[in-house]
Order: C-alpha cells, then structure tokens, then sequence
C-alpha cells in the first residue's frame, strides 16, 4: 500500500520512535514528582521547551503541551470565551479546521464571525482590511495552511494587522509544522501544533500561549503546566515530537522544498493528462508541497473513488460522502465558492517527505485506471 494521507496522520519516523523507546526506558518519574527520578523527567521536558521554543521563535515559558492541536484549539477559544467581554466577537476564517470552528460555535454562538474566501481558498483580506476599519473583534484565528487543500495563508500579514489594533490572534500551524520553516510562528499569541502531522506519535501537541497574562485552562485538576494544563505530561511523547520535529525542520533547506514542489507539480500534469476532467483545488493559489486536492470526473455516485483507489494498493483521503446523509460536503470547498455535486467528488492527496516520483507517478496511472472503470468515456492509461 502506497500511503497518500499524510495530512490526516504520518508515520511514526525512527527518530521519532527511537526518542520514544530512550525516553520510557530513561525517564520513569512523574515530572511533577519531588524525588530525583521526577526532577529528571522535569528536565527533560525543560529541554524539549527550550528546543521547540528556539524553532518557533518564543520564550520556552510560553508552551504548554497538550494532546494535540484539538485539545490546543479548543484550550485557545475557551480562553477567549471566559476572558473576552460578553459583545465581544471572535472572527475566524471560513475555511478553519473543524476543531477550531466547532468550538468556536460552542463557545460564541451568534458572536462569531466568518472570514471569507477567495475562490483560490486564500482569505480576502482586503475584505479583512475594510471590515476591521469598522470594528475589531476581541480575537481573530487563521490557520497557517488548510488540511484539505494544502492551501497557505497569510498568517503573517494577519497577524501584523492584528498587531496594530491589540487583537489576540491564533494561528492553528498543525499542517505547516515540519513542512515550511517554523520561525516567526511564536510572534502569534496563540500557536498550535500537533505531533503526528510531522512524523510524531499520535496524542501530543502543544499550545504556544502569550507571554504575559493567566491562560484560563480548558482542563483542571492539577498545577501542572504553570497551572494553564491539568494533567501527568508524556515525556517520552513529548520527546518523540521534537524528535520528529527537529529531523523534518532539518529537511527544509529551499532545494529539497525545490525538489518536493516539482514532485507534486508534475504529478497534477500528470493528472490532468491521464484523467481528463479533473480541477485543482486552489491551483492559482501558493501551496503546501505535499498536497493536491482535485474534483475527479462525474461518476455513479455509489462507487468510491477512495475505495477503488484503496483497491489499486493507493491510501488517499476524501473530505465528503456522496450524498449519504452520513456527511455533510466540505465546509472549505463550500466556503471557497464550489457547488456540492463538486466537493461529492473531491480528493485529496497528501505525500510524505520520503514519497518519490515513482510513486507519484503510479497514483496518476491508478487514477486514470479508476477513471476507466467508473467514468463514461473513461479510458485506460497506457504508461504501465
């Protein structure tokens, strides 16, 4: 099985599993135990501040680490439910991960407002520009770069408008960690992140927090964490993600971003080629390099694409069911302007560091064998 779903989970990378194992084997004691084992766990976790602080471009103070940028976001927009005044609105992109959206419709009901987006799946921030002119939130969110179509936002000119009018402002990175540079991200108040996105074990994240003022925790019961997050801290997890971390960051020199980006640009020529009919989701628009979401040809809506892709030995993800009630179409294509017979038909395509252009290569040839087979007037790829 060829994995393409990297965006939804990584595999665990050795570096990753190998910090792991040392970490359980060297570091026994609750971190918040008073005995030498616990100050050594302790220690260990001030280390792995220090190093994640150092890649964001924070203080190691400003992190908490949680389970992951769920419990991150959802710790985020809590705060600002219990610290923003009651006409207060929250303003977050239309294309924000689920997480992140339901919580804050949980949390702010009628005073949350929708950032819109181009048809690119980029937030208009002239539209931004015209409607802070008016009035500004008591907080603003916008991802670093979408789950579904690998799309970049400018996080960074979000922030500097943020900046001018004192608006606290997140920034959900899960999706950029690992794959573009960190640095810059700890000038957000809030960041979240999320291990297994990057080559990390699943259950680990962190939240990096402002520098001055209580962060109101989501989950109580210990002091732990300056008291901003109940709860014993994984330290062989959380090693395991700087770990992981540290390796993929390494990674990141601009020819080996080069290379990547014309991996996944050849691959959607290829696509275009083999599979006629197919759109690119968000094409005009800057991109993560690992990441391709395309509308596939009309076909029977009872026939899978993921499925008969799985089949052919290919793991790819599709953000929407066809109509089975079961649910509902993407809110990122809804919100970028595509109808719903087009997001019945989305998938997505995300590849790993490690993935080659032979294998890029093999899921165009698959896609256009799935094409002939469920397509009327599809035909059969002839490069295999």
């Amino acid at each position: 099985m060829i994995y393409f779903d990297h965006n939804a989970t990584t595999p665990l990378s050795p570096a990753a599993r190998d910090a792991w194992v040392q970490a359980s084997a060297q570091f026994i004691g609750n971190p918040s135990s008073p005995h030498r084992l616990g100050a050594r766990a302790d220690a260990a976790l001030t280390n792995a501040r220090e190093q994640l602080a150092a890649l964001l471009g924070c203080h190691a103070l400003d992190l908490v680490w949680t389970s992951g940028a769920t419990e991150s976001n959802n710790t985020a927009i809590h705060h600002f439910a219990r610290t923003l005044a009651a006409r207060e609105e929250l303003w977050i992109s239309a294309i924000e991960h689920p997480c992140l959206r339901e919580s804050a419709r949980f949390h702010f009901g009628k005073r949350l407002r929708l950032i819109p987006v181009t048809r690119d799946g980029v937030i208009d921030l002239a539209w931004l520009k015209k409607q802070l002119a008016k009035k500004s939130p008591g907080a603003l969110s916008v991802m670093a770069a979408n789950n579904e179509t690998g799309v970049l936002q400018p996080w960074r000119e979000t922030l500097a408008l943020c900046r001018e009018r004192g608006i606290p402002f997140l920034c959900d990175a899960a999706q950029w960690l690992g794959k573009l540079p960190a640095s810059g991200l700890g000038d957000c108040d809030f960041v979240s992140g999320c291990a297994h996105k990057f080559g990390g074990p699943k259950g680990v994240g962190f939240l990096k927090c402002p520098a001055r003022g209580r962060v109101h925790p989501l989950l109580l019961g210990g002091p732990q964490e300056e008291g901003r997050r109940a709860g014993t801290e994984s330290v062989a997890a959380v090693l395991a993600m700087l770990a992981a971390l540290a390796e993929r960051t390494a990674q990141l020199t601009p020819d080996t971003l080069a290379v990547r980006l014309r991996l996944r640009t050849n691959f959607e020529t290829l696509l275009r080629e083999k599979v006629p009919g197919v759109q690119i989701i968000g094409a005009g628009a800057d991109r993560l390099w690992n990441t391709v979401s395309a509308v596939m040809p009309d076909a029977d809506c009872r026939v899978r694409w993921v499925v008969k892709l799985d089949k052919a030995g290919f793991a790819v993800s599709t953000g929407s069911a066809c109509s089975s009630g079961k649910e509902e179409p993407s809110h990122v294509l809804a919100a970028m302007g595509g109808p719903a017979s087009e997001a019945a038909r989305a998938l997505r395509f995300s590849s790993g560091p490690e993935t080659t252009a032979a294998e890029w290569s093999a899921l165009a040839d698959a896609a256009a064998d799935v094409a002939a087979s469920i397509v009327p007037g599809g035909r059969k790829t002839q490069s295999r």
